[in-house]
C-alpha cells in the first residue's frame, strides 16, 4: 500500500468511526445536528466545549449521552454559588497510617475524570472558576506544590444559561478562551419536538452502547494534528484574526464600529485544528477554504470583545464575525502576505 492511499485509509476510517459516535448519540438526543457535531470536533481536537441555552433544551443530557457512549471515567459537578474550588479540586488531609503516624494525603476531587461536565459553572464565585484555569490548559492540578496531571483524554464540558441572571457570575474573558467552542443551543422545531414525545412519554428508551475507548480517541487526536494545511490557506486564517483587532492593518469595517477586543492566537489554533476535523470527515487529508469558514463562528464567537455600542444596539458577536468573514478574501492582498 502506498502513503498516499495509507493517508486516505485512514481519513476514511475516522469519518466511519466518527459517524458510528454520532448515530448513537443520535439515537437519544433529537435534532441539534450542529450542536452534536461541535462537541465531537472538540473531543477529537483534544478541546474543551461550552454549551449555552435556555433549561431544558438538552444540553446535560447530550453530556451523559456522549459519556455512556465512550469508555471513559465520567463525573457532574453542579456549580453552586457556595462551591469553593476545593470542592472539585479535591485538598490534603490528615490521615493515619497502619503505624499511627499521621501524614497529609491528597484527596482528588471530582474533577480527576476523563469526561467532566461542568453544569451551570457561571453559577459559581470567580475564585471557584478561575480553579478550573490551569486544568483545562495544562490538564493537570498544582496542590500545595504537588502537580497532579489529568487522566488522558481530559474533557470539559460546561452548560450556562443565558437567561438566568440573579445569582450568576459571567465567565471572565480568560476562562472563556480556554474553552474550544462556544456553541449555542436553540429551540427544538415542530417535527423534533414530536420525535421527543415520541421518545420520551411512551415508554420507549434507547441505552447508548459503548462504541470508542481513550486510546482510539487519542489515537484520533493525532491523526487530526497530521492532516495538512497549505501556507495559504493557513494565511486565510491569521488574516481572519488579525480582521477581528480593532485598528489593525487587516481589520473590517464591523471590526472598528463594534469590537474592543479581538481573538486571541488561541482562536486561529482552534480554527486550524476543527478545520482539520472538517476535511477528515470529507475523507480529505488538506484543509480547504470551506472548512474554515463552517468553524469560524463557534471558535470566535467567545473569544471578541464586544464595545459599548455594539451592546447598546443589542449587535450579536456571530453577526460582526460574520461581516468580518465576508470582509476577509481567500487570496492575500498584493504586498500583505
Amino acid at each position: 500500500m502506498s502513503i498516499g492511499s495509507s493517508i486516505e485509509a485512514r481519513a476514511a476510517k475516522f469519518a466511519e468511526r466518527y459517524k458510528a459516535v454520532y448515530q448513537e448519540i443520535s439515537q437519544v438526543i433529537v435534532g441539534h445536528t450542529e450542536i452534536v457535531h461541535g462537541v465531537l470536533t472538540c473531543l477529537f481536537c483534544g478541546g474543551h466545549a461550552l454549551l449555552e441555552g435556555a433549561p431544558g433544551l438538552g444540553k446535560t443530557l447530550l453530556v451523559r449521552t456522549l459519556a455512556d457512549v465512550l469508555s471513559l471515567d465520567f463525573n457532574r459537578i453542579q456549580f453552586t454559588p457556595d462551591l469553593m474550588p476545593a470542592d472539585i479540586l479535591g485538598t490534603n488531609l490528615i490521615v493515619e497510617d497502619e503505624t499511627g503516624r499521621r501524614k497529609f494525603e491528597f484527596q482528588k476531587g471530582p474533577l480527576f475524570t476523563q469526561i467532566c461536565l461542568a453544569d451551570e459553572i457561571n453559577r459559581a464565585t470567580p475564585k471557584t472558576q478561575s480553579a478550573m484555569l490551569e486544568t483545562m490548559q495544562e490538564k493537570a492540578v498544582s496542590i500545595a506544590g504537588q502537580r497532579y496531571l489529568m487522566k488522558p483524554p481530559f474533557f470539559v464540558m460546561a452548560t450556562q444559561n443565558p437567561i438566568e441572571q440573579e445569582g450568576t457570575y459571567p465567565l471572565p474573558e480568560a476562562q472563556l478562551d480556554r474553552f474550544f467552542f462556544k456553541l449555542i443551543v436553540g429551540y427544538s422545531g415542530r417535527e423534533e419536538l414530536n420525535t421527543i414525545l415520541e421518545r420520551t412519554t411512551k415508554g420507549h428508551s434507547h441505552t447508548p452502547k459503548k462504541v470508542m475507548d481513550g486510546a482510539e480517541i487519542l489515537d484520533w487526536q493525532q491523526l487530526v494534528r497530521e492532516v495538512i494545511i497549505a501556507p495559504h490557506v493557513q494565511d486565510y486564517i491569521a488574516r481572519l484574526i488579525l480582521a477581528t483587532h480593532p485598528g489593525g492593518e487587516f481589520a473590517a469595517p464591523a471590526t472598528n464600529q463594534y469590537l474592543r477586543w479581538g481573538s486571541s492566537p488561541r482562536g486561529a489554533q482552534t480554527i486550524a485544528l476543527a478545520a482539520k476535523v472538517r476535511a477528515l470527515l470529507a475523507s480529505r487529508y488538506n484543509v480547504s477554504f470551506d472548512d474554515i469558514r463552517r468553524v469560524f463562528l463557534p471558535a470566535l464567537r467567545h473569544r471578541v470583545i464586544l464595545n459599548f455600542e455594539a451592546e447598546a444596539e443589542a449587535i450579536p458577536s456571530d453577526q460582526v464575525l460574520t461581516d468580518v468573514l465576508k470582509h476577509v478574501p481567500e487570496a492575500a492582498p498584493t504586498g500583505k502576505g
